[in-house]
């Protein structure tokens, strides 16, 4: 009798949703998402060749960057106010965003080029700011990240 309960168990439709499941396997089966960690959604890395600096983001698929989010700024030691700078980005995909209506987007690798002009003091840090979403429909909160010029 033990053996015929077993088997009815196992062969129900009852005994296969007990079975563990992972956190990642129950949430894709109720058709949500998890956001990824900031570094993986919106990777970057930053380059400097005398006083031009490069920043290149490779968003994570289904993820994109704001064009209009972008901002580069000099701020000469902490506490200072910080001096925008100017700056130059390729044109985006232009998309109606649920957050921001029609907006420029990157998807795919996006660089942006700076100049400083004056050499920094040897406190100065650039500024970084910027924002992206998930296509799912998670934005991340903007961004300012302070690189250290003279490390």
């Amino acid at each position: 009798m033990l053996i015929a309960i077993a088997w009815a168990l196992s062969s129900s439709s009852t005994f296969a949703q007990l079975q563990p499941r992972s956190i990642s396997s129950l949430d894709n089966s109720l058709g949500q998402n998890r956001p990824l960690a900031l570094e993986q959604a919106f990777p970057y890395f930053v380059s400097a060749t005398g006083g031009r600096y490069e920043i290149v983001w490779t968003p994570a698929p289904g993820h994109y960057l704001y064009r209009h989010a972008f901002a580069f700024s000099l701020v000469e030691s902490e506490g200072a106010t910080p001096q925008s700078l100017r700056f130059e980005l390729p044109d985006g995909l232009k998309k109606t965003d649920q957050f921001f209506g029609d907006i420029e987007a990157y998807y795919d690798s996006v660089r942006a080029e700076i100049s400083i002009d004056n050499a920094p003091g040897a406190e100065a840090s650039l500024l970084i700011e910027y924002q992206g979403c998930a296509d799912w429909g998670f934005c991340y909160p903007p961004q300012r990240v302070f690189y250290p010029l003279n490390p």
